[in-house]
């Protein structure tokens, strides 16, 4: 029998269209397994929210490469900082991913650090699944050097008023909240300096308020699109689409550096495949109890010249301070206290609360001017009863922490503190973003998770209790300064002498 070439490429074509049809519904049974179980879980737990802290980098990047590859229907996320770094290109390109197969995405990013190039934030916002949102365009997006001195001159406290919030949802169902933002340094992937943080990853009813927030700050005014920020101005040629040669050489080259191995780390792509399709089984220590979310409104609050006023979460935070009887832990990277924070903690040690802090030492702090403003109350806040903790720059715990610890042990990056935690009475735990500053208190918007369970709150103070044992940190008693460069001490010096404590 005579098959010609023709008859064979059809044949081809169609054991083609069969495969790709058997992987798409394989695929698509198995997301639908994944997300099954969480609404099994959910209605499971009526009223409820379930809760696992994510304590390590690595742990805390696969989380939200997973269910950013397994969303079905949206992802909405919310940064401080998205970085062009390795870690934030790789992110962007899963967004971009995600939205070419039918996901809608959204992104509100602050507009102070956000160093993306111009095009490619107006490509990325030409696709028909994605939609960009700067908060308070006023120093970097569409912003000459001209407008921003004038923007400082004209509404300094404007400018100073951020979006500190850092919040992942996935299909209405499943979100990420902590500190940490989109780059490298956030998860254990940067050469020179690494933070280490604390994320919480939560389902069920409280994942309902994490997205009426984000809501909130999506329809807010602050919140401008990129084609606003960009009006005039010759980034792409007018009435440019998502398909236009330019814009797909845009997407094209986010995809070509993820597939690149040197980029995209083979063993880190594995893991993430490795991550059980069930759900179930990677989520095995979830707590589920009450929880509560905690966001400012956009904004902050009504102040428009001062640079005081408060806001929600630290009315909240105040709220379940005052209520200590017996224990507070407190983990933050920055401790200057305002005058009213001051107050609420010499009340608590009054009331014969014992006080243990975390927080950064000089030696391995990136913010020397708000260590400078930690140093002028340092020996009052010791004096006061505060048992204070400061991290070292090379602590012991990150043999446990950092899971390729093994390659970079000869070469080590500094680990410095940047997570936000407060325990209370080792039963009430609260996760997010609020340092302990008066820039937090009254400035950036701030958001986290409080949760009133024994099982979590214990488990979390556990852990800060390894953070503030003697191989991870030094007693704020014992002038850890002299551990720290001499270049450091002496600009941190001169910082001392500056007017800022309300901006730190």
């Amino acid at each position: 029998m005579i098959v010609h070439n023709s008859q064979i490429r059809k044949f081809q074509q169609i054991i083609f269209v069969i495969l790709l049809f058997i992987f798409w519904v394989h695929t698509a049974s198995a997301i639908q397994s994944d997300f099954t179980f969480i609404d099994q879980q959910i209605s499971n737990h009526v009223g409820l929210s379930g809760v696992k802290v994510l304590e390590k980098g690595e742990e805390a990047l696969l989380a939200r490469a997973w269910l950013a590859d397994h969303a079905q229907e949206s992802i909405e996320v919310q940064y401080f900082i998205w970085s062009t770094d390795n870690i934030g290109i790789l992110a962007t390109e899963a967004l971009l991913r995600a939205a070419k197969r039918g996901v809608k995405v959204r992104v509100i990013v602050d507009d102070l650090l956000i160093d993306a190039p111009d095009k490619s934030l107006l490509a990325l916002s030409l696709h028909p699944n994605v939609e960009i949102r700067i908060y308070n365009p006023k120093h970097s997006v569409g912003t000459s050097f001209i407008t921003r001195i004038l923007n400082v001159v004209t509404d300094f406290r404007g400018v100073n008023q951020r979006m500190h919030d850092k919040t992942f949802i996935v299909d209405g169902k499943v979100a990420i909240v902590g500190g940490r933002n989109m780059a490298d340094e956030y998860f254990d992937y940067d050469h020179k300096y690494n933070f280490r943080d604390r994320d919480a990853l939560v389902v069920g009813e409280v994942v309902n308020d994490i997205r009426q927030s984000f809501d909130r700050f999506w329809m807010n005014e602050l919140s401008v699109s990129p084609e606003e920020c960009f009006a005039g101005m010759d980034i792409l040629p007018s009435g440019a689409s998502a398909d236009d040669i330019e814009v797909q050489q845009i997407y094209n080259e986010l995809h070509t550096y993820a597939r690149l191995p040197e980029n995209f780390e083979p063993k880190v792509r594995n893991a993430i495949n490795e991550i059980p399709t069930n759900f179930q089984s990677w989520m095995n220590n979830i707590i589920w109890s009450d929880a509560k979310f905690i966001s400012d409104k956009p904004g902050k609050n009504t102040n428009r010249f001062a640079l005081d006023g408060g806001g929600l979460s630290t009315s909240a935070l105040a709220k379940i301070f005052t209520q200590a009887k017996t224990k507070i832990i407190i983990q933050s990277p920055y401790l200057i206290l305002s005058d009213e924070a001051e107050v609420l903690f010499r009340e608590a040690v009054e009331r014969g609360v014992k006080i243990h802090i975390s927080t950064n030492s000089l030696a391995s702090t990136d913010n020397l001017q708000a260590f400078s403003g930690y140093k002028n109350q340092r020996k009052e806040l010791l004096d006061m009863g505060l048992h204070i903790y400061e991290y070292k720059p090379y602590p012991e715990i990150q043999i446990k922490l950092i899971e390729r610890y093994p390659e970079i042990k000869f070469k080590q990056p500094v680990f410095a503190l940047h997570a936000k935690t407060m325990i209370i009475d080792s039963r009430i735990v609260y996760i997010g973003t609020y340092n302990l500053d008066p820039r937090s208190e009254n400035l950036n918007t701030e958001v986290g998770i409080i949760v009133d369970n024994e099982r979590l709150a214990k488990s979390v103070e556990q852990t800060i209790a390894m953070d503030m044992a003697t191989g991870n940190s030094w007693s704020a008693k014992d002038n850890p300064d002299q551990f720290a460069s001499l270049g450091k001490r002496i600009k941190v010096f001169f910082w001392q002498f500056a007017p800022i404590k309300p901006l730190l």
